[in-house]
């Protein structure tokens, strides 16, 4: 019976390993000029839009739809300084009514138009991205969680608008009277 050494089996491992890189790089200068031509094509080929900015706008919807609801940082900022505006305009003379409408109804109405405000952008930003496709490349439908979205924020705008004028016409929350 004839053994191998180590010495032959790593030999013989060698050569093995050998023909395996040099059929690899045959393969490898085979396929080359295939997928030289599969990338020239792809770089002839328009770039498609990966619809990120519509995403981006109807998110941006959705907040501005929130943010119309509650006011925010600003319609907070806008209340406080006619709050105290009215209170350095009115003097401790004026009556209960001039007093309540100075210092709260005008904070009041401060508020409402800052959240309209905010509504009315996450209107035009959600019909914005809900028409974009009309405008965009043909045949490139929208993806379904843009339109969602974009609707949220279509349907969070129309809210916040109905609120902050039914909060500014006093419709809604009015001043109480004070006589």
């Amino acid at each position: 019976m004839a053994t191998k050494t180590a010495e032959g089996a790593g030999t013989e491992t060698g050569a093995q390993h050998d023909e395996t890189v040099a059929e690899t790089a045959v393969t490898e200068e085979a396929q080359a000029p295939e997928q030289r031509e599969s990338d020239e094509e792809a770089a002839a080929e328009p770039r498609r839009a990966s619809g990120v900015g519509q995403g981006a706008g109807a998110v941006v919807s959705a907040a501005l739809g929130l943010v119309s609801l509650n006011g925010g940082w600003v319609g907070t900022v806008a209340s406080a300084r006619a709050q105290l505006m009215g209170q350095l305009k009115t003097s401790s003379q004026a009556g209960v009514a001039q007093q309540i409408k100075a210092v709260y109804g005008d904070a009041w109405h401060a508020t409402a138009l800052w959240a309209g405000l905010f509504a009315v952008a996450a209107l035009v930003v959600g019909v914005a991205v809900l028409a974009r496709p009309a405008f965009g490349a043909p045949g490139r439908p929208q993806a379904p969680w843009i339109k969602s979205v974009a609707w949220g924020g279509v349907a969070l705008g129309v809210v916040g608008l109905l609120l902050a004028v039914l909060k500014y016409s006093d419709a809604l929350l009015g001043l109480p009277s004070a006589g």
